[in-house]
């Protein structure tokens, strides 16, 4: 065996990179891994969107309580997409899209799950009849 068919052949049994595998594990993939400057703008964006809804909550900063949710709700998405983006590195080129296809059935079951669970509770609550004080002695007794 030549040292050049050695080198291809790679060690025996120890699984490694030019076992036969085909991968190199210093090639950069499609989806590859981000830079320690891409680590650190998502980060420090990730501190940024949770400090900001800790201080509004906080600080009473918005009179309406409506309003503080919505903009929460909203800061939480950008959160989301932060982290998909920078920590996940997920794009619409990895794998051919299909992990960007896999989010969005992700996203959207979510959506539905939620939005109908606060359907649910909604209607549960505002159909309930209420009982005034005679009800409650009259079952009372």
């Amino acid at each position: 065996m030549s040292a050049d068919a050695h080198h291809m052949a790679g060690p025996v049994g120890h699984g490694g990179a030019s076992a036969g595998h085909g991968h190199d594990p210093h090639a950069q993939s499609e989806g590859g891994h981000g830079t320690v400057q891409s680590y650190m703008t998502g980060f420090v964006l990730s501190v940024i969107l949770t400090v900001i809804p800790f201080w509004l909550v906080m600080g009473n900063v918005l009179d309406n309580s409506l309003v503080t949710t919505l903009v929460i709700l909203a800061l939480g998405g950008v959160q989301m997409v932060v982290h998909v983006v920078y920590f996940l590195h997920m794009s619409t080129k990895s794998e051919g899209g299909w992990t960007f296809m896999a989010l969005i059935f992700t996203i959207t079951l979510v959506v539905i799950m939620l939005a109908g669970s606060v359907w649910v509770m909604y209607h549960l609550n505002h159909n309930m009849m209420p009982m005034d004080a005679h009800d409650v002695m009259n079952n009372a007794r």
